[in-house]
């Protein structure tokens, strides 16, 4: 089987696999066209490789698609699990849907920057000047229900199973829980709600590849959103794990691909 990665440090440790940088990948397309798997091609790489070459890719492109930006998120979440997603509203930065906004979300709620990642651009709102101060700084207006909770679940979601996940309790220089923002790691046991919620979001969305962020109110899980590329900072064996079951899911497809070939009928 032959892999080809456009992300160095992603798949430092899996054997067997040839590293192209991605501005390089038009001096490389014959060994591209060659390989099985692409892994972790760069979000503009996608149109040339899946529909130009017809390759595949892992990520999934639905992984790639949901997972760009807080927007195609909550749209997709509000669609299969809406009694599961903090109440959100979504809209154009102008005037009138900023006062909007304002007038019907309670206080506080939390305002979102759509392309962030890692605890930035995530703001708490409990003032007037606040909200002011998040307008200037985002093109699309996405203001979101405040869950009361002092911690979150991290369920790591790859190929078609979970195979790690650990609670963040919120750091003590705000609402946060992210590692990256000083949230701090606790093992203790994933509810099964939790987990079957990650699981009915992956299996029904195709998504291969991604850190889940669940809340739990009550014994209720939100799904508040995922990372198709999520640190690994949370639990000492998590990469190890992850390249494991990375690994068997891509020579498991690729088993069935072959298989399928062999069993289709001559002249098909």
């Amino acid at each position: 089987m032959k892999i080809i990665s456009f992300d160095a440090l992603r798949t430092l440790h899996l054997p067997h696999v040839r590293y192209i940088k991605p501005e390089s990948m038009y001096e490389h397309l014959d060994e591209i066209k060659q390989a099985d798997w692409l892994l972790f091609p760069q979000y503009w790489q996608l149109n040339a490789l899946i529909y130009g070459l017809k390759k595949r890719i892992f990520p999934s492109l639905a992984s790639y698609m949901i997972g760009h930006d807080k927007v195609e998120m909550t749209r997709t979440f509000r669609t299969l699990a809406p009694q599961q997603h903090p109440y959100t509203i979504i809209a154009a930065n102008t005037p009138y849907e900023a006062e909007r906004i304002w007038d019907e979300m309670p206080s506080p709620f939390v305002a979102k920057i759509p392309r962030s990642s890692m605890g930035n651009g995530v703001f708490l709102i409990e003032t007037l000047g606040q909200w002011h101060d998040y307008i200037a700084q985002s093109d699309v207006l996405y203001a979101q229900e405040y869950l009361p909770i002092d911690r979150d679940m991290r369920i790591i979601w790859v190929g078609n199973k979970i195979v790690s996940g650990y609670w963040r309790l919120q750091s003590d220089n705000g609402f946060h829980n992210n590692v990256s923002q000083g949230g701090q790691v606790e093992v203790a046991l994933i509810p099964k709600e939790a987990q079957d919620l990650v699981s009915y979001l992956a299996e029904s969305l195709d998504i291969n590849h991604a850190g889940f962020d669940i809340a739990m109110v009550g014994s209720v899980p939100y799904i508040i959103e995922l990372n198709r590329i999520f640190g690994n900072q949370g639990l000492k064996n998590i990469q190890h794990d992850v390249n494991t079951e990375l690994l068997n899911y891509l020579n498991e497809q690729h088993l069935l691909s072959t298989a399928n070939l062999i069993a289709q009928p001559v002249g098909f």
